[in-house]
């Protein structure tokens, strides 16, 4: 298929058409294809995704408090979840990529999705509106199905770590990047993970700094727990 058959495709998925041709363009095109790329949209659709979200939780769940509101969102829009959006919506075959980003895997990658996912919302904001963009939104989520029991599912491991040591009137892990692994374009991040109290000190790797403190704080409640019964 042609570039045009494949955006007129997608945007048949979306249930959206551009006016702005350009903007869908941009919103599939990584830094290592073009300087016109899709970091600034995907700023933009961050912040669209957020609102979306948040209003959809507060009418669906309304009657959660904002502490189990803020977890289920943070998994409603967390890499892992946009990814698997993403790959519904074929985004993978639109990427536009540099040779060195293609050959690594890059269109399979779940940040350079989730990131490419993000940015075509922002781009739907510019091209129609909040209106618009939060319509997408909602189509996105439509097979999520979203109850109360998400609170505790969506509880990530730092989170749970925090209240495990506050509940024992502990002082909150330390984390710390010990060294960055791989080139620019894939790198690992290792981080320790440090409870002062019980003298222990643990490391998670991730794509992220973010993502290796989770793998850490995880790690780390894995040797914490067994003793929780105590």
């Amino acid at each position: 298929m042609t570039e045009k058959s494949l955006l007129t495709a997608l945007q048949l998925r979306l249930e959206h058409r551009f006016t702005q041709m350009g903007l869908l363009q941009q919103a599939l095109t990584h830094r290592s294809f073009s300087v016109d790329h899709n970091e600034r949209l995907e700023f933009l659709g961050d912040a669209v995704l957020n609102l979306a979200v948040a209003h959809m939780l507060y009418e669906a769940l309304g009657a959660l408090p904002e502490g189990d509101l803020s977890r289920i969102r943070a998994q409603l829009v967390r890499q892992d979840s946009l990814h698997k959006l993403a790959l519904g919506l074929d985004l993978s075959a639109l990427i536009r990529l540099g040779e060195g980003e293609m050959r690594s895997g890059g269109p399979r990658r779940p940040s350079i999705l989730a990131d490419a996912l993000e940015a075509i919302i922002g781009a739907v904001y510019l091209d129609a509106g909040f209106d618009a963009a939060n319509a997408l939104v909602r189509r996105l989520f439509e097979q999520v199905e979203i109850s109360p029991a998400m609170s505790a599912a969506a509880k990530d491991a730092k989170t749970a770590l925090q209240e495990w040591l506050q509940g024992r009137k502990m002082q909150l892990p330390q984390y710390e990047v010990v060294q960055v692994l791989g080139a620019a374009h894939q790198q690992t991040f290792e981080v320790a993970c440090t409870v002062v109290e019980k003298g222990l000190r643990v490391l998670g790797q991730g794509a992220s700094r973010r993502a290796g403190e989770q793998a850490a704080a995880t790690a780390m409640l894995r040797m914490l727990q067994p003793s929780s019964a105590s």
